[in-house]
């Protein structure tokens, strides 16, 4: 299957969740979004299109103490800063969106780690 295949479908998926996934001010949305060699993760109230928090591997935080950018660990990592910077806001339960990947690998672990940081979803 051809990359422009695949994402194209990725797309398709995104639009269906996003059909049924609405963050609010009570429960915003987690968004997470990755490339090849990077992963972020978004915090965004809908009913007033503003990010409350986000947070990535190019973070200066975690920028020098990662070996790549693009593995589980990395994912693990944004995950638990993402609850870390969530909580500095005030935001205790979120609504995942995992933006059309599958869950599993690196999307699954950002989730977990944004878990274990104390994220209820």
């Amino acid at each position: 299957m051809r990359i422009q295949e695949k994402e194209r479908l990725r797309l398709r998926r995104h639009r269906r969740v996003r059909g049924r996934v609405e963050g609010t001010e009570l429960r915003p949305r987690l968004n997470v979004s990755r490339s090849i060699n990077h992963i972020y993760a978004q915090i965004i109230d809908d009913s007033t299109g503003h990010t409350l928090a986000a947070a990535s591997t190019l973070d200066k935080s975690l920028k020098g103490s990662l070996k790549s950018g693009g593995n589980v660990e990395a994912a693990t990592a944004v995950g638990t800063l993402i609850a870390q910077k969530a909580k500095e806001a005030g935001i205790e339960a979120v609504v995942f969106d995992r933006g059309g990947y599958k869950y599993h690998g690196r999307v699954a672990a950002l989730a977990d780690g944004a878990r274990a940081g104390g994220l209820s979803f």
